[in-house]
């Protein structure tokens, strides 16, 4: 999320998507020029934590209208380089 303006968007209004407060809370208190920074932190660390569960293979990130950022962030979660199945 870019921002604290998006991660309520998606709250209120992306049916099925649950962005907790404690999220948006973080996002508010990050000063504005810094919230899409503190997005991708974000991100990160939920990869980071799906990670740790058992029964997770992977994840989906929807970077929509921020694409260029997925290889930083895939990077950042030490998801590259991708392991070499055999």
């Amino acid at each position: 999320m870019k921002s604290v303006g998006m991660a309520r968007y998606m709250k209120n209004s992306v049916p099925g998507m649950d962005v907790p407060d404690e999220i948006i809370n973080r996002l508010k208190g990050v000063d504005k020029k810094d919230q899409a920074k503190e997005g991708i932190k974000i991100c990160v660390e939920t990869i980071q934590q799906l990670k740790e569960m058992k029964g997770v293979a992977g994840v989906h990130v929807m970077a929509i209208e921020w694409e260029e950022r997925v290889p930083e962030i895939a990077e950042m979660a030490g998801l590259l380089p991708r392991p070499v199945v055999e």
